[in-house]
């Protein structure tokens, strides 16, 4: 598994499971290796570097250092931050995060941005591809809704980076 030569962005990812679906490291790694991804010379399928479980506890996947498998295009220079839930129970997108993720999802971005000073937060879908080329990536042009809450504007409001 190759180191990642530079980090420009930290991605903030949901696992796209429902609410009462407590997950964590073990069952993403093995869906991860079931969809074929790059096993980590320490036998790790899962592509996020950590992951938020629904009572916040931060369980670790892939190494910080090593590239990611969860943002494809940008793997080589970004982290990925998954937190579980993002579904509703009829299958659809939702911010149900609990307040202990949004609190472990702080406390883990200000660790990152303390390593990564000049990387961007970003969610998965504002990485989508500009479709109209006006230089905004909009709702309509996600390639899904993943994290399933506006990033940027949850980042102002809690005044994370302030």
């Amino acid at each position: 598994m190759s180191v990642r030569p530079k980090t420009l962005k930290i991605v903030v990812h949901c696992s796209a499971t429902k609410a009462s679906q407590d997950i964590g490291f073990k069952e993403i790694d093995r869906m991860h290796k079931a969809r074929g991804f790059l096993e980590t010379s320490t036998g790790i399928h899962c592509g996020y570097h950590e992951i938020i479980r629904r009572d916040g506890t931060i369980e670790l996947g892939r190494a910080l250092a090593n590239i990611g498998a969860h943002a494809f295009g940008f793997n080589y220079t970004s982290v990925g931050i998954c937190m579980i839930g993002g579904l509703d129970e009829d299958g659809k997108s939702e911010n149900n995060f609990t307040s202990s993720q949004f609190d472990s999802l702080i406390a883990t971005l200000m660790h990152k941005t303390l390593i990564y000073p000049d990387a961007e937060i970003v969610g998965h879908r504002d990485l989508s591809p500009d479709a109209d080329g006006n230089g905004v990536v909009t709702s309509k042009e996600w390639m899904k809704d993943c994290p399933c809450f506006d990033v940027k504007q949850w980042l102002a409001l809690s005044g994370v980076l302030a």
